[in-house]
């Protein structure tokens, strides 16, 4: 499942080495043609010599892809609904291309801070390749517009805001000077707003993980914006076939602490509610290719490679569910009528 490594990193290099592993799945579902994304080339290092990864790796990169697109144009699409621009905040982004995909697409003026928090090592990578691309930097705006800081390790743009920190120390040192500084704080109390963790939250402990999402709840409760949150994780890593993807991950010196309070689907709509908020809901994967891709698109990636192992395919699958919830402002009766339609929707099947 994992290819094998000559020298495995250990540490804090073992977890932002999963970052490059996403970013050479995600280019081998595009050149597959899974996926249409024409920015992953430029964070992928050496690209031409990276091996395509198995189908089971670029189906599932490819289902992710498409759920978490959904989810976050949806976001979108309700905020222009409301008439109101909003702001995304990724944490642990690696060498993720959201923002370009969304700053070249139809929503491109309706996101007004767009801010990625990711490990020094790996904002200074992102912010030399984005240098380095006129292609990427293009989409952030004239040169004059732009600005590196903090030793090359932070990237500054109109909208698109790249900044170092360690997740796992407080949000009162980690959090707190890169977005509330005054007099004009970075991230905005007041504008909706939308947290990404794509496999960030299972490498921290799970007090970690909750006083980071409990400082965004607090952060936004007084001024009343609506605040999102999508979390792509595992779960569900007690049973067989988890204790397998743990020990897998164990040989290449990685631990998912986080992952400890969701041992099974149930549990998961608990990572909103123990922090009061209104909507919790989440799907798995397996559910996702089965329910929530419309059927011309299945029949078309069938087509792109064979895959033989469709047990392992849906095992995997079934340890991996995106979660999202909301917090609404106080006594907001037609906003939580509005954001409860946010959701993925179910494909109607053809026959």
């Amino acid at each position: 499942m994992f290819p094998p490594r000559q020298r495995l990193p250990e540490g804090d290099a073992a977890i932002r080495a999963t970052d490059s592993d996403a970013a050479v799945a995600r280019l081998s579902a595009v050149h597959k043609g899974y996926l249409t994304d024409p920015f992953i080339l430029s964070f992928v290092s050496r690209p031409h010599l990276q091996q395509p990864r198995p189908p089971l790796i670029n189906i599932g990169t490819y289902v992710r892809s498409e759920a978490l697109d959904e989810l976050v144009n949806g976001w979108l699409a309700l905020s222009e609904q409301e008439g109101t621009q909003c702001q995304i905040v990724s944490m642990g982004a690696g060498s993720d291309t959201r923002f370009w995909r969304i700053a070249t697409g139809p929503h491109k003026d309706t996101v007004v801070k767009y801010i990625e928090v990711d490990f020094t090592e790996n904002t200074t990578k992102k912010a030399m390749a984005i240098r380095k691309s006129k292609e990427l930097s293009a989409v952030l705006g004239t040169p004059e517009d732009v600005s590196l800081a903090n030793g090359g390790a932070a990237l500054h743009s109109p909208v698109y805001h790249l900044l170092a920190a360690d997740l796992r120390t407080p949000p009162a040192q980690s959090l707190v000077p890169l977005l509330t500084a005054e007099p004009q704080p970075l991230l905005s109390p007041s504008v909706p707003t939308l947290l990404l963790f794509e496999c960030v939250l299972a490498y921290m402990s799970p007090n970690t993980g909750n006083a980071l999402l409990q400082w965004f709840t607090d952060y936004f409760s007084a001024p009343g914006a609506v605040l999102g949150c999508i979390v792509y994780e595992m779960f569900a890593l007690e049973d067989s076939f988890g204790k397998v993807m743990v020990n897998n991950l164990r040989a290449r010196n990685i631990t998912l602490p986080g992952a400890q309070p969701y041992p099974t689907f149930a549990s998961l709509a608990n990572r909103f509610l123990q922090h009061d908020w209104e909507i919790s809901r989440a799907v798995t994967l397996k559910d996702i290719r089965r329910e929530y891709i419309e059927p011309s698109e299945l029949q078309r990636i069938s087509q792109l490679e064979m895959l033989d192992e469709i047990e392992e395919l849906e095992l995997v699958l079934a340890h991996y569910a995106i979660t999202w919830g909301a917090k609404l402002p106080p006594n907001a009766v037609a906003l939580k009528a509005q954001w409860s339609e946010w959701s993925l929707r179910r494909k109607v099947s053809d026959e």
